[in-house]
């Protein structure tokens, strides 16, 4: 196959391009095309879809830390959203055929996913018509923002190169399938099932009160695990990973509107319009 007939296949995260789940998904997909990856040269967790003003945009060619053919990689100054922008405008000679965003050292469950760097590198990609895959492996609380050695994300690779594979290959998804959000169970293996989920509206990570003596004083958030899986809806991604330690695949929409009866929804605020008056 000619150079300019491989499909690209572009990665980023948000744990930054040091991250070993970065590039686990990486070398599961080496053969299936030209792989890009651009990812934040630095932590960044819980940036979402952000785009502040103060990044500088820099990028830099970064040596790939696997044996990998076929593979351009660089580390971007600026968020996951920011890394997927930068790729496509200058770093992909055309549009990527996949977006690979992971594999991120802990789950995105519930909703508390719009937090996510993840989540949000995707939901960029598919915002400009790429197909996106958004992946995360259940890890405990203190390797969030680690580059841990001890986590094993190969069964979490495979899965999402054989998912990723899949999703290149379709022209018959919905219309309001934008994102596969998959999250990966802790000691998953090869035979664990997999489930089609929905998006869980229970929180899983809680925010912690800064401890200081005055309001100027530093003060950082932080946040801890507070959550019963077995109360969650039992068709969410939530149950499914947290309680029946499976894989959740989550398809997720652009598309925020509520799905409240608009003509109901309607009638209520107009009848509290007229009430007001």
């Amino acid at each position: 196959m000619a150079q300019s007939d491989k499909p690209i296949i572009l990665f980023t995260n948000d744990d930054g391009i040091e991250s070993p789940g970065l590039w686990a998904a990486v070398k599961a997909f080496q053969g299936a095309g030209g792989l890009l990856v651009a990812a934040p040269r630095e932590q960044q967790s819980g940036m979402g879809r952000s785009m502040p003003h103060y990044s500088e945009g820099r990028i830099f060619p970064y040596d790939a830390p696997i044996d990998c053919e076929d593979c351009r990689a660089y580390a971007v100054d600026g968020t996951p959203a920011q890394a997927v922008q930068h790729a496509v405008l200058e770093l992909a000679d055309r549009a990527p055929a996949l977006l690979v965003s992971g594999i991120n050292y802990g789950e995105n469950t519930g909703n508390g996913v719009t937090i996510s760097g993840t989540v949000g590198a995707a939901l960029e990609a598919a915002s400009i018509g790429i197909p996106a895959i958004a992946v995360s492996q259940q890890t405990p609380t203190d390797l969030h923002r680690s580059h841990s050695n001890a986590v094993d994300f190969s069964v979490a690779a495979e899965f999402v190169m054989r998912m990723g594979s899949w999703l290149m290959d379709q022209s018959a998804l919905p219309d309001d399938v934008d994102v596969l959000k998959v999250d990966v169970p802790a000691g998953a293996t090869s035979e664990t099932e997999w489930r089609l989920t929905r998006l869980s509206r229970r929180r899983v990570y809680w925010p912690t009160r800064p401890e200081r003596l005055a309001l100027h004083d530093s003060g950082k958030l932080g946040y801890q695990y507070n959550s019963d899986p077995t109360a969650a809806e039992p068709d969410s991604d939530v149950y499914a990973l947290l309680n029946d330690a499976v894989i959740s695949v989550t398809p997720i929409s652009l598309d925020m509107t509520s799905r409240a009866d608009m003509f109901r929804l309607s009638q209520i605020m107009l009848g509290k319009q007229a009430y007001g008056r």
